[in-house]
């Protein structure tokens, strides 16, 4: 299959991420790349922007600025030819941090949540694959799926519910910390959950950071790091690292959590203290 990886705005982190790919001069056996720019192709980028070559899936790498009419026209050309349209990343599916800068930095489908209407017509044959970055496992996996003609079945967003479906929290080696309501306040222990006082995004952020681990090794809970929710539409948060509260009780609540199932949940496991959860570092904030 021929593959065309066009960039616009972005920190070049999803071309990076891809080349950590373990089986990537394997994989690359299978595929041809029409153009990407980082990796040997077929084609230059003058080549592909003064003639049509042929494309089986687009790849799009960046936030799109609305205004850039060169990029839109290249882009056109490319996107009526492919079968497939893949968003690599935040910024090219949301928007990302670049989209902070003007109005018309968008995602190619997506304004926050909102679809539009510019693209509407390349819709159906378009995945979304969020993150910053993307794991390079997941862009492999559906490039195969698609060469291999496998359904790959989307959610409202049209990420792949394979990868997408369940939440960071999942897998989080940290939960029991979290039913426990024991929350660490130092980054990179292995003891604590991060969601009560430090802004932990997982509970409602949708990847699978914790299923496929970064290198096969680590994640960012697993490390005594904050999910950041890089995969989400409102992506960066204005306030990272800290827990928005209402009179103590976090301002934005586990995905599918009632305000008053959680409450209910809370007061009963605050009521206990199981000591192999208590590392020596956090005995005087548990007393």
């Amino acid at each position: 299959m021929k593959l065309l990886w066009l960039q616009k705005i972005t920190c070049n982190g999803n071309a990076h991420s891809f080349l950590n790919y373990p089986n990537l001069t394997e994989w690359m056996e299978d595929f041809e790349w029409v153009y990407h720019p980082l990796l040997p192709s077929t084609y230059s980028l003058k080549e592909i922007q003064s003639d049509i070559k042929e494309c089986d899936i687009l790849m799009i790498e960046g936030a799109i600025d609305r205004e850039d009419s060169l990029f839109l026209e290249l882009f056109y050309r490319y996107a009526n030819e492919a079968k497939y349209i893949l968003t690599l990343g935040t910024c090219a599916t949301f928007g990302g941090i670049f989209a902070q800068a003007k109005d018309s930095i968008k995602g190619l489908h997506f304004d926050k949540e909102n679809r539009l209407d510019e693209f509407g017509k390349f819709w159906q044959k378009s995945i979304s694959l969020p993150g910053c970055p993307l794991q390079p496992q997941v862009l492999a996996g559906v490039l195969n799926a698609i060469k291999e003609g496998i359904s790959i079945p989307l959610d409202k967003m049209h990420r792949p519910k394979y990868y997408y479906a369940y939440t960071v929290h999942n897998g989080c080696t940290r939960n029991e910390y979290f039913e426990y309501k024991i929350d660490e306040h130092r980054f990179g222990e292995l003891e604590g959950c991060m969601f009560y006082e430090h802004g932990c995004q997982g509970t409602y952020t949708h990847n699978s950071c914790n299923k496929i681990l970064w290198n096969s090794v680590n994640s960012k809970t697993r490390a005594g790091q904050p999910c950041m929710g890089c995969s989400e539409p409102n992506f960066p948060d204005d306030d990272l690292w800290r827990t928005k509260k209402n009179m103590g009780i976090p301002a934005k609540l586990p995905t599918g959590v009632p305000k008053r199932a959680y409450l209910s949940l809370a007061g009963v496991a605050k009521a206990f203290k199981i000591d192999r959860f208590y590392h020596p570092l956090m005995e005087d904030e548990s007393e």
